[in-house]
């Protein structure tokens, strides 16, 4: 039963990363059709981060009421109605309207399961959630171009993403007695002093109403929380790398190594390639190695990679093997933060903190992309390195700050 429930979440994780490129891969058909300017792209995803930001920020309220299951299942069902109401929107309002539903449910799936998988798996089962994640992503523009080639257009597209969303809400409502029997034995001894009792906990937690459990924190009380501060910033760095590398990689390559437009294009998803393909292989070493050690790694591999991007060279070979290595390097560093939250700040606040987490993840992916057109239509494009050089040492200076406080903190 273990390996079903675990088999589900997978599952629910490549759903919720199918969506994720739909709006790139459709807005040059899609913004004509509704007559609003190319640039407005970026306020269409900007409105789904907001809402992945509000409902991470929510995350533990909600976690009070329903457990995993039900936030997962009715989530992907959430999911599904805006997919299929965005697929019938013909006004820049109504897809703007549907797409905070979308941020919504997609964030409230997102920060269930992370702290599920955190206090029910191992450390390399949150690596290869994400991986599936990044499946689900990579697969999406295949869904895309196959409705465009039948000529159902775009709404087909969003229509085919949402019935297979419909089909997922279906299996794990149909699927939560699982949820509440594996919450109870599905533990495995982890990280840090007294770990071996958090399986336990959660399941009790799952298995009680949630009106009983305790009041969560709010954001102000979990900001005060000794070395909270250096993590959300350490994580916010982090998906600035990120996020910048894989939306600004082909122009970089197009107007300062002289790649044509379409092989940068496909250049460019040589991150996605290394992201995908790094958690899952970290998947096979990160117990061994430990959260702390997985995260110097990557940042280590990031650093590499950057600096391939960053040097001189005549042919590009070696820019393109560093958007891999940046890949594969980002690669364990989400889920290796995710999962040492428990042993960092305690069990009992890691549902909270998890979600202010990948709030601040979120933030860094609205605010830093923009920031950077900014700095390159005003300094030049060829910054694209040195930006991301200046984000990885911060990312590093804090993630490592947070472990002399937390060596400090255990004398």
């Amino acid at each position: 039963m273990v390996s079903l429930l675990i088999a589900l979440i997978f599952l629910a994780f490549v759903s919720l990363g199918l969506p994720v490129s739909l709006v790139g891969s459709v807005w040059p058909i899609l913004h004509a059709d509704i007559g609003v300017p190319l640039t407005w792209a970026g306020i269409v995803s900007t409105i789904i981060s907001l809402g992945k930001i509000a409902a991470s920020l929510s995350s533990a309220r909600l976690g009070r009421r329903l457990s995993a299951g039900w936030i997962s299942g009715l989530g992907t069902l959430l999911t599904a109605v805006a997919l299929f109401a965005f697929s019938l929107s013909r006004s820049f309002f109504a897809i703007c309207a549907w797409s905070l539903v979308y941020g919504y449910g997609s964030g409230a799936i997102d920060a269930a399961l992370n702290h599920y998988v955190t206090l029910h798996y191992r450390a390399r089962h949150l690596s290869w959630l994400h991986c599936f994640w990044g499946v689900g992503a990579a697969i999406s523009p295949y869904i895309m171009g196959w409705a465009l080639a039948r000529g159902s257009g775009w709404p087909g597209g969003y229509q085919a993403v949402a019935l297979l969303q419909l089909g997922l809400a279906v299996v794990l409502l149909a699927t939560l007695p699982l949820w509440l029997r594996d919450g109870r034995t599905a533990g495995y001894a982890r990280l840090g002093a007294g770990a071996a009792g958090v399986a336990g906990t959660a399941g009790a937690e799952e298995g009680t109403k949630r009106t009983e459990a305790p009041r969560p924190p709010g954001l102000p009380q979990l900001l005060r929380v000794r070395g909270l501060g250096s993590m959300l910033l350490g994580f916010f760095s982090y998906c600035a790398v990120e996020t910048t590398t894989y939306m600004w990689a082909s122009t970089w390559l197009v107007e300062q190594r002289g790649v044509d437009a379409g092989t940068a294009a496909t250049c460019a998803s040589l991150f996605f390639i290394g992201l995908t393909l790094g958690r899952f292989l970290s998947g096979f070493v990160s117990d061994r190695l430990g959260d702390r050690m997985m995260i110097r790694l990557g940042s280590a591999v990031v650093l590499l990679g950057i600096v391939l991007v960053l040097m001189p060279f005549a042919a590009s070979w070696p820019a393109l093997l560093g958007l891999v290595g940046i890949g594969i390097g980002c690669a364990p560093i989400f889920p290796s933060i995710i999962h040492a939250t428990p042993a960092n700040f305690g069990t009992e606040n890691a549902q909270a903190i998890i979600g202010v987490e990948i709030a601040s993840a979120n933030a860094g992916a609205i605010l830093i992309p923009p920031f950077f057109g900014v700095v390159a239509g005003r300094l030049g494009i060829h910054l694209f390195p040195v930006f991301l050089l200046v984000f990885a040492i911060l990312m590093i200076l804090l993630t490592e700050r947070l472990n002399r406080i937390l060596r400090y903190d255990r004398r």
